[in-house]
C-alpha cells in the first residue's frame, strides 16, 4: 500500500506559476507510475501528466511545454511544475500512485486560475 498526499494549491493570475507536491509514504522507487490528474467543475477527470520509477514522463497535449514533472526519491515527493498557468486550468488536482495492480488516490487540491 501508498499514502499520497498533495499540496500547493491556491488561487493565481493568469500568466502566473504554481508548484504542487505529492508526498507518498513510502520510496517513489517501489511505485510503477505515479502522476497528476485533474477535474473541473462538470467534467470528467483527466491525465495532466505521468512518471514512471525509471524517470520516463507523459504530458496531456494541453499542457505540454507548460508544465513539468519530476520526482524527489530523497522526500518520496513528486513535483508538478506549473507555468503560464491559464482559466481553463482550474481544477481539483489528484495525485495517484500506480502500485500495480491497484492505484492509490490523494484527496486532491483545488487551483483557481483568474483571468
Amino acid at each position: 500500500q501508498v499514502q499520497v498526499v498533495e499540496s500547493g494549491g491556491g488561487l493565481v493570475q493568469a500568466g502566473g506559476s504554481l508548484r504542487l507536491s505529492c508526498a507518498a509514504s513510502r520510496s517513489i522507487f517501489d511505485i510503477n507510475v505515479m502522476g497528476w490528474y485533474r477535474q473541473a467543475p462538470g467534467k470528467e477527470r483527466e491525465m495532466v501528466a505521468t512518471i514512471t520509477y525509471g524517470g520516463r514522463t507523459n504530458y496531456a497535449d494541453s499542457v505540454k511545454g507548460r508544465f513539468t514533472i519530476s520526482g524527489d526519491n530523497a522526500k518520496h515527493t513528486i513535483y508538478l511544475q506549473m507555468n503560464s498557468l491559464k482559466p481553463e486550468d482550474t481544477a481539483v488536482y489528484y495525485c495517484k500512485a500506480r502500485l500495480s495492480p491497484m492505484d492509490y488516490w490523494g484527496k486532491g487540491t483545488l487551483v483557481t486560475v483568474s483571468s
